[in-house]
């Protein structure tokens, strides 16, 4: 077991006391309330996050930070049937990544570790991925810039406080920190291992969520494409 792992699960095991330390918020040195994760994946390449988590520059854990769908451009939320032309491309990354259904890490400093275990869908296959946030990727995070948001239309002092994670198959963890005014920035790319106990953490006798139709569809007629990511 590697350091990482080591210092990760000691964190993530700590005595319920000091995980309340940890969501309170205090003895936090960011210049915002909290950093955002989230997470995406291509086009048709559908991904189910089992559990994400987080250990802190304070060597303080977070677990079950954030779980479930992971959002892709397609197929859309509401799509019915298989079209018969599919709009989606996943080779590659898009210049300006996407996410959805992220969540606030509350109470958390700056990142040491973030570890994610997730299925790729289309192969079927279960990775996960101890991402480890250096010190120059945290200083993107928290250095301010002068940027014009179109959200509001002004002026502002932003930071990049999102961390925004593409996980593609093969076990591909991409990141970028970002914010809604600002030009995302890749910090780092991770390639995964395969976790021996399958989906839902061993707890499935080996069954996956299922695919849609659509992307089933799409990797039939195309493939997987692997070493685009």
């Amino acid at each position: 077991m590697n350091k990482t792992r080591v210092l990760l699960n000691t964190c993530l095991l700590s005595l319920l006391t000091v995980l309340a330390g940890c969501a309170n918020g205090r003895g936090q040195s960011l210049p915002y309330d909290s950093w955002y994760l989230n997470f995406f994946s291509p086009d048709y390449m559908e991904a189910w996050v089992e559990t994400s988590e987080v250990v802190d520059i304070k060597n303080r854990g977070f677990s079950n930070v954030l779980g479930g769908v992971v959002s892709s451009g397609y197929p859309r939320a509401l799509s019915k049937g298989i079209p018969t032309e599919f709009k989606g491309n996943p080779k590659g990354w898009p210049k300006k990544p996407g996410g959805g259904g992220g969540k606030h890490v509350i109470g958390a400093d700056l990142p040491r570790v973030i570890y994610v275990n997730w299925q790729s869908l289309v192969e079927p296959q279960t990775y996960e991925v101890y991402i480890e946030i250096t010190e120059e990727m945290r200083q993107i995070m928290l250095k301010p810039e002068k940027a014009y948001c179109n959200l509001d239309g002004k002026w502002i002092t932003d930071y990049r406080r999102f961390l925004t994670i593409g996980l593609a198959p093969g076990g591909i963890a991409k990141v970028w920190a970002q914010s809604p005014c600002l030009i995302p920035i890749e910090v780092t790319r991770v390639v995964g291992k395969v976790d021996p106990r399958g989906p839902y953490l061993g707890r499935s006798g080996g069954r996956y969520r299922p695919l849609s139709d659509i992307s089933k569809a799409y990797v039939e007629k195309f493939g997987v494409p692997y070493g685009s990511w």
